[in-house]
């Protein structure tokens, strides 16, 4: 994913986040009883579901995207570590057992 994608689903949940943010806080904080509320809450997450699913399905297949390569990344690092530790491991012992023969 190039920085421009990054930064275009970035500000796409960014607005959505506020955009829910938002109508929920209006609705709770709206001087109305608590069942009217929750009703239109309910309504309004309802509305909001149909008008961005393909935004929100959009923006999850990126997000996925983003940490399946990520975890790729950190297992590649992870083997190169391992790889690293038992090269250091043999050739430590490989000098360790050239200073016992040399004695």
């Amino acid at each position: 994913m190039c920085k421009k994608d990054k930064g275009s689903f970035n500000f796409a949940m960014g607005i959505l986040f506020g955009v829910v943010s938002g109508v929920v806080a209006g609705v709770l904080f709206a001087p109305k009883p608590g069942e009217e509320s929750r009703r239109e809450l309910k309504r309004t997450i309802d509305e909001l579901k149909e008008k961005y699913s393909p935004e929100v399905l959009q923006a999850k297949e990126q997000a996925m995207s983003a940490i399946k390569g990520t975890k790729e990344k950190i297992e590649d690092a992870y083997k190169k570590f391992n790889e690293y530790l038992k090269a250091k491991q043999l050739a430590k012992a490989k000098n360790n057992e050239t200073n016992v023969d040399e004695m």
